[in-house]
């Protein structure tokens, strides 16, 4: 069983038409999992659903120990992409025993051309067939936590120079 451990960004927002701002209502990964046919079973935690640039070590804390106290030995973290660095390095500094893959996205899922279900997709996989540790996995690559970064200009992440 993979754990999937919701704390959000991009991937669960909506978009509000009146005001042209995305925000929060739920998750939709119970819907993304059921429209990519996934099989695997789960275990949903919610955490929260936060911007993660509004995320602190607080939350970074709660996450640690929902990872901690899982009996799951393969766990997928939703995250918002402007600090799923942050958070992955938090994690690898504490947590060894376990694959933890931490995935995002850069267009909502209801938005159409989004790249969320692929994403998680991608995790899902790389949970499975990764060795303990911490990685981070967007635009169909998997990433060792300290070797990418997100260029905000491309709007992709990428393997850090010199990697």
């Amino acid at each position: 069983m993979i754990k999937v451990i919701i704390t959000e960004g991009t991937l669960d927002k909506r978009y509000n038409e009146l005001n042209g701002e995305l925000y929060f209502t739920e998750t939709h990964l119970p819907a993304m999992l059921k429209q990519a046919r996934c099989t695997v079973e789960f275990d949903l935690q919610q955490l929260m659903l936060k911007d993660s640039l509004e995320m602190m070590d607080a939350d970074r804390d709660l996450i640690r120990q929902a990872c901690i106290s899982s009996a799951a030995q393969q766990i997928v973290i939703t995250h918002g992409t402007d600090s799923i660095v942050d958070t992955a390095k938090y994690l690898a500094m504490i947590v060894h025993d376990k694959t933890i893959v931490l995935v995002g996205a850069m267009i909502p899922y209801t938005i159409n051309e989004s790249d969320a279900l692929f994403n998680l997709g991608c995790a899902v996989t790389a949970v499975q067939v990764l060795p303990a540790g911490v990685y981070i996995t967007m635009n169909g690559k998997v990433f060792d936590w300290d070797k990418v970064s997100k260029d905000k200009q491309l709007g992709e992440f990428k393997y850090k120079p010199g990697n």
